[in-house]
């Protein structure tokens, strides 16, 4: 996709009204069209993903003294706002496939001090909500969903981002839905709603009733990227049915390869495709993840170093108890990043470099 084709009119209106510091013609208009196509009743627009979380959780109170359980598998953007807020993130370990938490751990891990539980699904995937949900329910504690990397997955026909109190967002670039940078949350509560959009800009205008005077942030999204967010939203379904094939492609040609096993996701699971997915069954699976990254071929791993919240060195005084199933299922997985720009050459030189390594492969 060329930046050209992305309606230059539709930055037209935008860039001819700035300067104006109290604009909001392109935002308003973006969050009615994501709660729209979300079918929520509210969609706040902000900075980021992170900025997302980070709302989510203040508009719901959490603050010093709170814990967040927080899954080992994410990444250090999902787990940051909590300690933003003086809150405690308690690393909840994974099941052995990775697909959903370990309910032995989560109920091991909860105390009288949690207050929200915040599953992570990464690489677009999202384990059972609806059991997550009565489960929060039953503990009385609010669930928020980090579904960044989710837009356009479905679980049991419900969006990703819509079973909890709040569903928080990325527009970055890769993301499905990007405009180079931004974010959304998706809103059930009229209250948490004007909550946020008080608190992403220094407290303008005043958070309603029942919530104390706050120092607010400059989470503000920008007019020219909300143009971009909405012209990219105009056609969510066609840059979602592209992930999807591009993510299925690969799956196509690498699924007989030795060494590289290739999960089907489950039938209550409509996956996106955010990032393509395999098990890597040979020796040293993480320098093999590493190698392909050399090689051309971009993935969690290999590229960015992924490698489970919980063993990140800035989080150590949280993670009194290692998690083990996520540092495994992390070891073994190839996450291949994809983007609108991967066509059906690159993605068959992709699948040539991992198959044709698998069967090369000497650590």
């Amino acid at each position: 996709m060329n930046f050209a084709d992305l309606a230059m009119p539709g930055l037209a209106d935008p860039l001819t009204a700035m300067p104006d510091p109290a604009g909001a013609t392109q935002v308003t208009a973006l969050e009615d069209e994501l709660a729209t196509r979300f079918n929520v009743p509210h969609a706040v627009a902000v900075s980021s993903g992170t900025a997302a979380l980070h709302l989510a959780l203040k508009v719901l109170g959490i603050g010093p003294g709170d814990e967040v359980l927080v899954p080992a598998l994410s990444v250090v953007m999902s787990v940051a706002p909590v300690v933003y807020l003086g809150a405690r993130p308690i690393f909840v370990d994974c099941n052995p496939d990775g697909t959903d938490f370990d309910y032995h751990d989560l109920n091991a891990k909860i105390t009288h001090a949690a207050k929200a539980v915040l599953p992570v699904h990464l690489w677009g995937r999202a384990g059972d909500l609806t059991r997550l949900c009565r489960w929060a329910d039953e503990h009385h504690l609010d669930v928020v969903e980090d579904a960044c990397q989710a837009q356009g997955t479905d679980i049991d026909a419900h969006p990703a981002g819509t079973r909890g109190a709040i569903g928080c967002f990325s527009m970055k670039d890769g993301k499905i839905l990007w405009s180079g940078e931004g974010g959304y949350l998706l809103v059930h509560k009229e209250q948490h709603a004007a909550a946020a959009r008080s608190f992403r800009s220094h407290g303008q205008p005043p958070p309603p009733t029942g919530y104390p005077p706050h120092v607010g942030h400059n989470y503000r999204l920008a007019e020219p990227l909300a143009a971009i967010a909405r012209a990219n939203l105009s056609r969510f379904d066609q840059l979602l049915g592209h992930r999807q094939d591009q993510a299925r492609h690969l799956r196509e040609h690498l699924t007989d390869t030795p060494g590289i096993a290739v999960p089907q996701p489950p039938t209550t699971l409509r996956w996106n495709g955010y990032s393509f997915l395999a098990t890597v069954n040979l020796p040293a699976p993480r320098a093999f993840c590493e190698h392909l990254a050399r090689l051309g071929v971009p993935n969690s791993v290999g590229t960015f170093r992924l490698q489970p919240a919980d063993q990140r060195p800035e989080f150590a005084a949280y993670t009194p108890d290692p998690c083990p199933n996520a540092a495994a299922v992390i070891g073994r997985t190839l996450a291949v990043v994809l983007t609108d720009h991967d066509n059906e050459h690159r993605i068959a030189h992709y699948a040539q470099t991992i198959a044709r390594e698998a069967h090369r492969w000497q650590p």
